[in-house]
């Protein structure tokens, strides 16, 4: 007599990888403290994603900056970790690093092997993009620009995001609500085929 497997052999199976995946990409999700890669990588994983999330303390008082930040009280200390099957034979391995300046020291070894980053950018704090973008390029990752649509934050045409932000002419740029998982597969699909035309 067939049954229908139970909802928990359903969960235990979409924990791996099928078997018929032959490919897998490597994508970092990266931007400055606060900019919501968290936020991003868990609304587009399909298995519930690894964050290493530690309650802000009076020590980072000095270390973090709070200013245009509100209701935050996490931080990322080391990485998350997420998983996006494209295809049925495509994954792709979704890795978010820290954005404060002391665990830059995690970049080089979450940029290797990477096909590239998807930037997250909050408008009402573009200037502190410049030192993640030096990362970036420090690396020779292509990227491309999601700017994080925050309640209440300045709205930037996409020419004003280029030209503030000096970037190429073919850096994708688009705008995304990182909470809103249709939002954020539409930044990552901007990524992934920019990779793509530039390995074509």
């Amino acid at each position: 007599m067939d049954s229908n497997p139970s909802s928990a052999e359903t969960a235990q199976k979409s924990i791996y990888v099928s078997s018929a995946v032959t490919n897998a990409a490597k994508i970092l999700v990266v931007g400055h403290f606060a900019v919501g890669k968290t936020t991003f990588i868990g609304s587009l994983s399909e298995i519930t994603p690894l964050r290493t999330e530690e309650k802000m303390t009076q020590a980072s008082a000095h270390v973090d900056d709070l200013r245009g930040v509100t209701g935050k009280t996490t931080t990322t200390v080391a990485l998350d970790f997420g998983r996006l099957t494209l295809s049925d034979d495509l994954v792709l391995y979704l890795f978010g690093t820290p954005g404060q300046q002391r665990f830059m020291q995690l970049w080089e070894d979450m940029a290797r092997g990477a096909l590239g980053a998807l930037l997250l950018v909050d408008p009402a704090r573009l200037e502190e993009t410049f030192p993640v973008i030096d990362l970036i390029e420090g690396y020779g990752l292509e990227y491309a620009i999601a700017v994080n649509c925050f309640d209440s934050a300045p709205v930037y045409e996409e020419a004003e995001v280029r030209e503030a932000l000096d970037l190429l002419p073919d850096t994708p740029v688009v705008h995304c609500d990182a909470r809103d998982q249709q939002s954020s597969a539409k930044a990552l699909i901007a990524l992934v085929r920019h990779l793509l035309d530039r390995t074509s």
